[in-house]
């Protein structure tokens, strides 16, 4: 990133995004130049850590997936916001734009934050932005919104048409590996979908909902839980054990991959784990479920191309893209 460089690059614009994808974005449209202010969460391109956070949570957010889901709760249930706005900050930058989200507000600053955060502080009214992306179709409206507002139509139209090619390739990728064989084994003259169960928060269990369950049936694969373009679910560990897996993937919420691997006791402890199709059969994954599946922007694209490559690149070296090791990886559950 940037992706592009504009030849006429917008003059004035001073942007501020409150959500990771949307930062992201911003950068792939080839404006990461204008951006004056972040999030505290927005920290991909590097080149973006640089700038000031206009945003903190109100809770400690180190600690276990139980833990975490409880000061979160707590504060939800006391009617506050998880996360503040540093007002001051938003008068001392004097945005022409902001981004935000209107999607979850536990995952971000939400619209209604920011918006009384403007009403008080900032002096010229900037154009509020807000996201709410939960399927594809939504991420590619997404795109059309901020390009249009952000006066970058042609880099815009450029990364949605390089994004809708990615994943048509994809896409047919699967396919490819689904077509039945005439020879070889039982498998490839009759291949069936694996059946898969993404998992976006571990302690208490969440299934990945949203855009997640889409991204598995593009990449191949049968979703057991979760809906497209619905909220993640809640769900018992026993649904889990009845559903019996053919492959598992982690991608907790906020989390990269240590942590992940750190909270993975909370699964392996269950009763029944070591019996599970996925376990016995080593299908289980862990996923940078921060840097990637949590997050609705452009890189939603490579989340898709990880799962492909999870599902079938064991079988076929072509569709290995080089994402082990730094955005996922095999996980040994060590059964006794």
């Amino acid at each position: 990133m940037p992706e592009f460089s504009l030849q006429r690059p917008p003059q004035g614009l001073r942007i501020i995004s409150l959500i990771p994808s949307a930062t992201e974005l911003v950068a792939a449209l080839g404006l990461g130049e204008f951006l004056v202010g972040r999030s505290h969460e927005c920290d991909y391109p590097a080149s973006v850590r640089k700038l000031p956070a206009c945003t903190a949570p109100k809770f400690d957010p180190e600690g276990t997936s139980q833990v975490i889901h409880d000061r979160v709760t707590d504060l939800l249930q006391s009617a506050l916001s998880v996360y503040q706005v540093d007002e001051a900050l938003l008068q001392q930058l004097q945005p022409t734009h902001i981004l935000t989200q209107a999607q979850c507000e536990v995952c971000a600053v939400s619209l209604s934050d920011v918006q009384q955060a403007v009403a008080a502080q900032v002096d010229s009214q900037p154009k509020i932005i807000s996201l709410q992306p939960s399927t594809l179709a939504d991420l590619w409206a997404d795109i059309a919104q901020v390009t249009a507002a952000l006066g970058a139509q042609i880099a815009g139209d450029t990364l949605l048409a390089r994004l809708q090619t990615r994943v048509a390739q994809c896409e047919a990728q699967a396919k490819a590996q689904l077509t039945p064989q005439p020879f070889g084994t039982p498998e490839q003259r009759n291949p069936t979908r694996p059946k898969v169960a993404c998992i976006e928060w571990i302690e208490p269990l969440m299934a990945a909902g949203n855009w997640v369950p889409e991204l598995v049936t593009l990449a191949g694969g049968e979703n057991l839980f979760g809906q497209k373009g619905k909220h993640s679910p809640w769900m018992e560990w026993q649904a889990l054990v009845d559903a019996d897996p053919d492959i598992i993937v982690t991608m907790p919420c906020g989390f990269d991959l240590a942590k992940t691997q750190v909270e993975m006791a909370a699964l392996t402890s269950k009763p029944g784990w070591n019996q599970l199709k996925a376990v016995q059969s080593d299908q289980v994954y862990l996923t940078d479920g921060n840097q990637y599946f949590n997050r609705p922007g452009p890189r939603l694209v490579d989340s898709l191309e990880i799962l492909v490559e999870i599902f079938y690149g064991k079988a076929n070296q072509a569709l290995q893209r080089g994402f082990r090791g730094s955005a996922f990886k095999a996980f040994s559950s060590q059964r006794n």
